[in-house]
């Protein structure tokens, strides 16, 4: 019962609003105001604070800086073998597996279509029909910056205005198409002997991404459909930082067909970090 009144509360709740209010507050530099902030998410979720590069938590200008923390130095190491995927963040993993007609598995009964996931026409994503997908959500306590799986470059984006829906496991189960009906921005990386999507789902009070190639994007300030390609494109070497979530959300990975194998103990549930081996070429 808890559960379907939480399914139904975001169906009517402001999202739009509530993200811009979440926003302004998360970046206020008012000193005791952050400073709060901070100390109360610290108390309520599990902060792993011996990993931040900046070892005082109120050193930071604002909620969302800390937030989107960097960690010290080696804190997420790559692994030497060129040959390995990379998780591309802390999290847990809500899916894996193969994409099945042009279609991801949400969850137990949930399918949801690659074209519209990644704002692409229905021949391009056939492509990668039989391909692998890797679905990982971060909690608010997760260290929210998102890196490169494997390396290559951005070749084009897609931003995809949509809902604001919470992207935990309980939405997730309840709420047909969730990741392709939220926000979201989708980045085709390219090299000489491999291509993946990499993309970056919004959720409830995530009021914008940010990218290292195109800066802070949202919908207050993107608000169609844009496609982005750009002639200089952006080189990402394996485990580099690609951007981070203004507030936490969910991270995508694609591949094609007969690229990838997933690391066969991984399930869904399973805790993982970013640049973690989760897969081979």
């Amino acid at each position: 019962m808890t559960d379907r009144i939480f399914i139904v509360l975001q169906y009517f709740l402001p999202k739009r609003a509530l993200g811009r209010v979440v926003y302004r507050l998360t970046r206020t530099r008012i000193q005791w105001v952050k400073n709060l902030l901070i100390r109360g998410f610290i108390r309520v979720f599990p902060v792993d604070l011996t990993e931040m590069a900046v070892a005082d938590p109120c050193a930071f200008t604002s909620f969302n800086e800390f937030f989107a923390r960097e960690l010290k130095p080696d804190a997420r190491p790559i692994d030497p073998d060129v040959l390995t995927i990379g998780c591309p963040a802390d999290g847990v993993i809500q899916q894996l597996g193969q994409i099945e007609a042009g279609q991801l598995l949400q969850a137990k009964g949930i399918d949801y279509p690659l074209d519209r996931l990644l704002g692409i026409d229905a021949a391009a994503a056939a492509h990668f029909d039989g391909g692998s997908f890797l679905t990982v959500y971060l909690a608010p306590h997760n260290y929210h910056r998102v890196h490169a799986p494997s390396a290559g470059q951005v070749r084009h984006m897609n931003f995809l205005p949509g809902e604001l829906f919470s992207v935990n496991k309980t939405t997730a189960r309840h709420i047909p198409g969730l990741f392709a009906r939220n926000e979201r921005a989708a980045f085709h990386c390219v090299d000489q002997h491999l291509e993946y999507w990499l993309v970056f789902v919004g959720a409830m009070n995530v009021a914008s991404i940010s990218t290292a190639w195109s800066g802070e994007i949202a919908q207050e300030r993107t608000p169609s459909h844009t496609h982005y390609s750009e002639d200089n494109t952006w080189e990402l070497s394996r485990g580099a930082y690609c951007g981070h979530f203004n507030m936490g959300s969910t991270v995508i990975i694609v591949y094609p067909p007969a690229t990838v194998t997933w690391d066969a103990t991984l399930r869904a549930g399973d805790p993982v970090r970013a640049n973690q081996v989760v897969g081979r070429l």
